[in-house]
């Protein structure tokens, strides 16, 4: 493990998502410790897509911004929100140069699978739909996120594809948890890692689906057919038990005819780039922004 992660390992709180409550409290705490970003650059706003039901977003809107990134954050689908998600939206857009809008899906357990899909959904349609608005190029619309909801924004992308919906540029999944079946080697090996744990994950399934079978809208991994999708940049966390479940989605893709771009961060673990202070961090967030400048570029 790179050292500078591993000397913040002993102040993370318990891996654990048995109270969905209590973890939530646990994440509102750890952001509420990271530094707050600089938004002076751009306009922040809280607004409500109109949907069934409503879905708040807070979008990011950068000077000259000319594409978005319909961002889905990470959380296990359990925990976080507007707020939380915060620090990592507005240093997306400020290195983006890119619109971000956050989306405050609604969490499991007491929203199961399709809730989260069905509001990231809505807020691509309405994105696409209110690009003038946003003073956006409908054609340049990306979707994104970390973990969970990296997983989300590769389910939104194969259900765009199947439904004839928004067209997005391109897609980018960060750690993303895209299987619920837990079967590769990092999932069986990577055990009692930091911050997300084989225990833990499994929590975040069991809330996320109840008694339902996992779809390919649920867990990505699922799809037989990967052709058709948006260009994707994927980045993964060598000692994160999601890591080959996204390495093996990113060769699928690559069969399928679908341009990838794959980062593997040696040293780091899921969610470690929270740590700002280590140099590898920063690389991961400033590599993250790049890689959505350079997809939205004209």
């Amino acid at each position: 493990m790179d050292p500078e992660l591993e000397a913040f390992v002993p102040l993370f709180p318990p891996a654990d998502l048995t109270d969905p409550v209590t973890a939530r409290k646990n994440l509102a705490g750890l952001a509420a410790a990271v530094p707050a970003p600089d938004v002076a650059g751009m306009e922040v706003e809280d607004r409500t897509v109109p949907a069934d039901p409503d879905v708040a977003v807070r979008i990011y809107r950068p000077q000259r911004a000319q594409g978005a990134i319909v961002w889905l954050r990470g959380g296990g689908f359990v925990m976080g929100n507007l707020d939380t998600e915060h620090p990592w939206a507005a240093r997306l857009a400020e290195g983006s140069g890119a619109v971000v809008v956050s989306v405050d899906y609604r969490p499991a357990p007491e929203n199961r699978f399709p809730a989260a899909l069905d509001d990231a959904y809505a807020v691509l349609t309405w994105t696409a739909e209110n690009a003038a608005d946003l003073g956006i190029d409908p054609a340049r619309i990306a979707v994104g996120g970390h973990s969970a909801g990296g997983g989300l924004a590769a389910a939104v992308a194969l259900r765009a594809r199947d439904e004839q919906g928004p067209a997005i540029r391109f897609q980018l999944l960060n750690q993303a948890g895209l299987d619920d079946r837990q079967e590769t080697w990092s999932a069986r090996n990577f055990t009692d890692t930091p911050w997300f744990t084989r225990d833990k994950i499994a929590m975040s399934w069991r809330h996320y689906l109840g008694s339902r079978p996992a779809t390919p809208y649920a867990a990505p991994a699922r799809a037989d057919d990967l052709s058709g999708l948006p260009p994707a940049y994927i980045a993964t966390a060598e000692l994160c038990p999601n890591r080959d479940e996204d390495i093996d989605y990113a060769v699928r893709l690559l069969r399928a005819g679908v341009s990838v771009e794959l980062h593997q961060w040696p040293g780091t673990f899921h969610g470690s780039q929270a740590i700002l202070s280590a140099e590898v961090s920063q690389r991961q967030i400033a590599e993250l922004s790049a890689a959505v400048r350079r997809a939205l570029a004209p």
